[in-house]
């Protein structure tokens, strides 16, 4: 008999919308100018991103998905988890090889997914209530960043944090991150990690500037978001997308270039921003790891005992750590 699954909300409707007013303030009025990349995912750029993991460029999600299949039993083993916390779950689609493996191995009995979006959060959690009777599936739709301190407590945990999201944090905001995991943890808790690795940057850079165009929709999405949810007047055709590679910090950044001058006025900030041809707006980091670093900024959080699973061509790694004392 399945259980019917439950969801608990810690960000509102107009917490959210607090929370783009106040990144849109920040992020448009500093030199250079940026927005986080939470804000591509309303329904339209959800759509994109799924696109996105079907292109033939983008290689971090086929191979992190592999990954998850041939290590998941392993996983199981190590952990023999009672309940999975995955952040930013979105779908929970390469979960299932997760869920699958732990549900065999017979631990675990609570999957708790947790997203920004409680429409795409619904709808996982009753999918996955369906295939996996023997679950209580207990969604928390809230920002991954702050909803640590909101996680179930008792029984064997593992947090999980797939798709590379990490990369998304700069070093400082992954230093506090990692932290924060491992303080919510018990000793001998487990958090899995998917993260890309660096390569060749003829690999890496056509995977967020695919032939298509699907990641430039993806990446100009972010300027229909705010249209749409606080009045601006972007034109979406006087910016065009940008993705390189930022050898020294070890990262791809998706950019938005205004291809002209542009005046734009976002009624619900009070305020006018203006762009000079060329001028640019940082929507996206994507670092990209060496296996040591990102042990070392492991451990440096309070983990280790790393078991690291990498692809054939060591484009992406599973690593699982372990809290210690």
């Amino acid at each position: 008999m399945t259980t019917e699954p439950t969801i608990e909300v810690h960000l509102a409707p107009d917490q959210l919308q607090e929370n783009l007013r106040s990144d849109a303030r920040i992020g448009l009025t500093a030199t250079p100018k940026w927005l986080p990349p939470k804000w591509f995912y309303d329904a339209r750029g959800s759509e994109l991103f799924e696109q996105i993991t079907t292109l033939p460029e983008y290689y971090p999600t086929r191979t992190e998905r592999e990954l998850l299949r041939v290590s998941a039993a392993h996983v199981a083993e190590a952990t023999s988890a009672r309940i999975l916390v995955e952040l930013g779950s979105g779908s929970s689609e390469k979960t299932r090889l997760l869920l699958g493996a732990l549900t065999e191995h017979g631990t675990l009995e609570t999957y708790v997914p947790q997203d920004v979006s409680d429409a795409a959060l619904d709808s996982a959690v009753h999918q996955l209530a369906r295939e996996f009777p023997s679950l209580t599936v207990h969604g928390i739709v809230s920002d991954f960043t702050e909803t640590l301190h909101n996680l179930p407590r008792g029984g064997r945990r593992m947090i999980a944090f797939l798709g590379g999201t990490l990369g998304n944090l700069v070093p400082e905001e992954r230093a506090e991150f990692l932290g924060s995991v491992a303080a919510v943890l018990e000793e001998g808790e487990q958090l899995l990690l998917g993260v890309g690795l660096v390569t060749d940057p003829a690999v890496m850079v056509p995977a967020y500037d695919d032939a298509a165009g699907v990641t430039a929709r993806f990446n100009l999405n972010v300027l229909s978001v705010l249209n749409d949810r606080l009045g601006a007047n972007f034109d979406p055709t006087a910016f065009r997308h940008v993705a390189l590679w930022d050898e020294r910090n070890q990262w791809i950044e998706m950019r938005l270039e205004a291809t002209e001058s542009v005046e734009v006025w976002i009624p619900e900030l009070d305020l006018g921003v203006n762009f000079t041809e060329g001028e640019q707006i940082r929507t996206e980091i994507s670092a990209k790891f060496h296996v040591d670093g990102i042990c070392k900024e492991l451990d440096a959080a309070g983990f280790g005992s790393d078991r690291v699973w990498t692809d054939p061509r060591e484009r992406f790694a599973l690593v699982l750590a372990d809290r210690v004392a």
